[in-house]
């Protein structure tokens, strides 16, 4: 086989090879990226769910405890804000550092 033949066929293999190695990197990629997905999906499902929880429970502990008479729980929730900012300004907070 002459010299410019034998580097065809190099070239010919190198190219084949090359793209059964691309084939293989985008599949397994592909496979992480989906695995990537479903985690990801779950989390964010999982966190909406703890969080919104979260939100029922504080809102239903300001509604029994915390709320005045004829006082929303949205308006409790911002009158205590208020309240704890200004503690905090006036320096009459329990967060003092030593």
């Amino acid at each position: 086989m002459s010299e410019s033949k034998w580097k065809k066929t190099n070239e010919k293999i190198a190219q084949t090879l090359t793209e059964g190695f691309q084939k293989m990197e985008d599949g397994v990629v592909g496979g992480y990226k989906k695995i990537e997905d479903g985690v990801v999906g779950s989390y964010k499902k999982m966190e909406e769910s703890v969080v919104g929880t979260y939100k029922k429970v504080e809102d239903a502990f300001v509604d029994k405890f915390l709320t005045r008479e004829g006082e929303s729980v949205e308006d409790a929730k911002k009158r205590i804000e208020e309240e704890r900012a200004a503690m905090e300004h006036t320096g009459n907070g329990t967060d003092k550092k030593n």
